[in-house]
């Protein structure tokens, strides 16, 4: 009986590396999707909308520097550890060079923020939010999660989110009450991940022998030149896809922030689904492009429609049931954060459009086509955002953030064609054709 169940192509699957790194990665956002979900109401009846806005608004604030101290890492530390997994000195000189490059940048991040902040007057009405959410510098820094993906074997870092994010839930259920404990919100958040993190590294460094040894300067300029694309193309892609709260301030009060926050928050833990699909597959494409092309176009053509249907599922389930995901998360109905939901709903299949486009520019390492792309579309977000958002406010920025999406799978599909037309075409000819492209 033992041998007919390991037989069964569901056992066949989970042997499958890329479905299991898929399987832990979706382990790790789902416990940040769902606590995220949990703790919003928590949050919202603690301390009011108002003061959640600004919360929310800090978050996004110290994302926008996380992109400063992840600084394209994200994208090139898996494929380094992937191609370098036979050697365990090359491994550990990867992984030596990304933390100590991080951990600098966490700190001319930090220098930065309170430079600003008590140096120049910025932030002054979420201040003391927003020195307390810059724990999350640190965490991001610490972040191991990318090693772990390049290995494809993510185990410990899920459980260790799963554990650090049951933590930060159980701290805000018991130790935010009211308006004036707000700051601990984002404090708590970066804490806990920061405590994990701490205990996976000292499990790479003893249990996995993968020795870290503080890079020379050198190395670290070096490496920041390496990524200065990836990071340029980060940051505008962040603030295309996670800039809407920023924008936004500027012209609504911390009421309607709130509001806006609430869908927002929900259909950006919705859209990380795109995401998660290109991060898991990320590796294995990187390992295939190289030893079997035939197989890399046909993996492509399997992530991009396995996205595309798990895409569209959800933003379908989101958009009907946007009053009831509201009530439940806001603990009554607010007509407004509901509209912005029922536009936000589509960001996951719109993003899933550019999923093969992403791998092949990853595995490619074509810097300068997600460099002009990034720019291209931060461009556009910018424009439209301001544009639409002064003449329809929170709804007009919902449609901006989505159309951004469909422009970012255009401008990259251009990019290719015209730096990549063969590659372009042979994933074109493998996503419409059963057999296996040559």
């Amino acid at each position: 009986m033992r041998g007919i169940i390991h037989r069964l192509p569901f056992f066949d699957l989970l042997r499958h590396k890329s479905i299991r790194n898929f399987g832990f990665l979706f382990l790790i956002q789902s416990s940040n999707i769902l606590v995220s979900l949990l703790a919003m109401p928590v949050l919202i009846r603690a301390i009011g909308v108002a003061e959640f806005g600004l919360v929310n608004l800090s978050f996004s604030v110290i994302l926008a520097f996380n992109v400063l101290v992840s600084y394209g890492y994200n994208l090139s530390g898996p494929r380094n550890i992937a191609l370098g997994e036979a050697d365990p000195e090359q491994v550990s000189k990867a992984f030596s060079e990304v933390i100590g490059s991080k951990c600098l940048l966490a700190l001319i991040a930090l220098a930065g923020i309170f430079v600003l902040g008590l140096g120049f007057g910025f932030f002054s009405d979420y201040w003391v939010i927003l020195a307390w959410s810059t724990l999350l510098l640190l965490s991001e820094a610490t972040t191991t999660v990318w090693f772990f993906q390049g290995k494809e074997s993510l185990h410990w870092a899920s459980l260790a989110n799963v554990f650090a994010k049951l933590m930060y839930l159980g701290l805000i259920l018991s130790l935010v009450e009211d308006p004036s404990q707000s700051y601990l919100a984002n404090f708590f958040l970066g804490g806990t991940a920061f405590l994990t993190n701490i205990g996976l590294l000292l499990y790479i460094h003893f249990g996995l022998k993968i020795r870290f040894r503080w890079p020379r300067v050198g190395v670290i300029w070096q490496s920041w030149r390496d990524n200065l694309l990836l990071f340029f193309s980060g940051m505008t892609a962040h603030l295309a896809v996670n800039g809407g709260v920023i924008v936004l301030s500027f012209f609504a009060t911390a009421q309607v922030l709130g509001l806006y926050g609430m869908a927002e928050r929900v259909a950006m833990v919705l859209r990380i689904a795109p995401t998660l699909i290109t991060q898991a597959a990320y590796p294995r494409a990187s390992v295939l492009f190289y030893s079997d092309t035939a197989g890399f176009y046909a993996f492509i053509r399997k992530v991009q429609w396995a996205s595309l249907l798990l895409g569209g599922g959800i933003s379908v389930l989101v958009h009907v049931f946007a009053p009831m995901i509201i009530q439940l998360v806001a603990g009554r109905s607010h007509s407004e954060a509901v509209a912005i939901l029922k536009i936000l709903a589509f960001l996951p299949f719109f993003a899933g459009l550019n999923i093969g486009n992403m791998l092949i520019i990853l595995v490619t390492d074509q810097k300068k086509i997600l460099f002009h792309a990034t720019w291209g579309f931060g461009l556009y977000m910018l424009g439209t955002s301001v544009l639409l958002t002064t003449f329809f406010g929170s709804p007009g920025l919902a449609v901006a953030l989505l159309s951004t999406e469909l422009v970012v799978y255009l401008l990259t599909t251009f990019l290719l064609w015209k730096n990549q037309p063969q590659i372009l075409t042979n994933h074109y000819r493998a996503l419409f054709n059963r057999h296996r492209s040559s």
